[in-house]
């Protein structure tokens, strides 16, 4: 897989407010974004797992941690497709 290296300056004290390493804190974003980005369905949860540097099940359990469903469908999307409405 190809890759690009994209940098951020912060100050050194979001570090510390979050109790975060400058790993740690990169790991989290990258999650935090692609968590996002598949609640908007803007990223399938393959993709959303890549951009997350995490295999797809592992990915679905970080969005458990921020109450997102896994499912990108309403109950109403759901029943129609299932022939019920």
């Amino acid at each position: 897989m190809r890759t690009k290296t994209i940098s951020l300056k912060l100050p050194l004290s979001v570090f510390s407010a979050l109790r975060k390493t400058p790993a740690e804190f990169s790991e989290e974003i990258r999650l935090t974004a692609a968590v996002k980005w598949y609640e908007m369905g803007r990223v399938s949860q393959e993709k959303a797992a890549e951009i997350a540097g995490k295999n797809r099940e592992d990915f679905l359990m970080a969005l458990l941690t921020f109450n997102v469903s896994p499912f990108q469908y309403s109950a109403e999307e759901v029943l129609r497709e299932a022939g019920y409405v």
